[in-house]
């Protein structure tokens, strides 16, 4: 498509509520609002392949929050916020006056003063990382509506407790490129499976976001897991709710063999129990850090009982024509790469990595369209406008 036709699909679309808001979850977004998110990213996109400057800012700043270890998401928000004219700095904690006890609506407010744009990543323990930039995004209303910030910074979850939305959105935008078109991708089945990983406590909020968003295409959604090895009850019941409206499937199995069978997307991914989560969580806030070590222990044990589920050439061969394609969040556990055995074997993983990087670089542009579409009344005035100038990029 170019740009008038990208600017015409989106001039068709609902996204009134989407400006002067936050990016939280994926299931609280309409299908025009996602379908917005989806056509900005590539409008965005394709203005950076023709070399047409989308700087969006004169000036500004972007606060960039990691509670945990990041590559993908952190270079993508610090992209995608580059892309649009933003300037990045990471707030560290441990740097901060938090660890002398100041408050988070204090925090909030003071990191705010020229900021337009604050993205979190808060994904380690169960009920806290939604929960605090929910209280983030209160506390900046709040100054806003005190007079005490000039402007209100927009929060993006860069993955919680619950949901990664930038990351299923990307891998989302990705199938819609691969399959040509959201409309090609009902009635595709994915396999959301559980797999092998030699480390411990890794999020449920990928496995989480997938379900919530792939059930929303008419997609079948299968999730496979061992035993015990559940998501959040209420994501799932998000994700039997989407099905049912759009008339896709969502079906749960403990066989990563059956979840395989006839898909035309797989999706090995390990995380933790949400059982297990729970108790890290409330191990955490009693100081229990020797119970965390123990619990820690008991989990790699009930991993390795599991270890047989692996996206193997030999699953692979169940899928659809034996061709299915392999997404992965990345970093994916590679057996004799980077563990000695791990969620994919090292042949799948190669023959599957330029997509796989494609999947990743989808990404930034997904995080500047929720910037964008934030900070935007306008948007399809304002892209035109921008493209009209055809200001370069790059003027080498």
């Amino acid at each position: 498509m170019d740009f008038q036709d990208l600017i015409g699909a989106l001039d068709r679309l609902d996204y009134s509520k989407m400006h002067n808001n936050d990016f939280l979850l994926t299931w609280e977004k309409s299908d025009d609002e996602l379908q917005t998110v989806f056509t900005v990213a590539d409008i965005l996109r394709k203005m950076r392949d023709h070399n047409i400057s989308s700087r969006l800012f004169d000036s500004g700043l972007a606060i960039s929050v990691f509670r945990d270890n990041s590559t993908r998401t952190r270079f993508s928000f610090a992209s995608a916020c580059n892309l649009l004219g933003l300037t990045v700095q990471d707030f560290d904690e441990g740097k901060s006056q938090v660890a002398h006890g100041e408050t988070i609506r204090e925090t909030s407010n003071m990191i705010s003063f020229m900021a337009d744009v604050i993205g979190i990543r808060d994904d380690m323990y169960i009920g806290k990382g939604n929960t605090y930039m929910r209280s983030v995004a209160s506390y900046v209303q709040e100054g806003y509506t005190e007079g005490v910030l000039e402007q209100r910074p927009t929060l993006v979850n860069l993955q919680c407790d619950i949901d990664h939305p930038t990351q299923s959105m990307a891998d989302l935008l990705h199938l819609i490129h691969y399959f040509g078109g959201i409309d090609q991708l009902k009635g595709k089945k994915i396999a959301m499976s559980w797999a092998y990983s030699p480390s411990y406590g890794k999020p449920l909020s990928v496995p989480q976001g997938i379900i919530g968003l792939m059930t929303r295409m008419g997609m079948e959604v299968a999730l496979a897991h061992p035993e015990g090895y559940d998501l959040m009850s209420d994501v799932e019941e998000v994700a039997r709710k989407n099905a049912k409206i759009s008339g896709g499937k969502f079906i749960k199995t403990h066989s990563m063999q059956e979840a395989f069978s006839d898909a035309d997307i797989v999706y090995p991914k390990s995380w933790a129990p949400y059982a297990a989560m729970e108790k890290r969580t409330r191990m955490y806030g009693e100081g229990d850090f020797d119970g965390i070590k123990s619990l820690e222990k008991e989990l790699l044990a009930e991993n390795a009982r599991h270890s047989k589920w692996e996206c193997t050439e030999e699953m692979m061969k169940l899928t659809k024509d034996g061709k299915a394609l392999y997404l992965h969040c990345l970093p994916a556990d590679i057996s004799g790469v980077s563990c000695r055995q791990g969620e994919v074997a090292a042949s799948v993983f190669d023959r599957y990595r330029v997509p796989l990087y494609k999947e990743a670089g989808y990404k930034p542009y997904i995080i500047a369209a929720m910037i964008f579409l934030s900070k935007v009344k306008s948007p399809a005035k304002t892209l035109e406008s921008l493209i009209s100038a055809q200001i370069k990029r790059f003027k080498g």
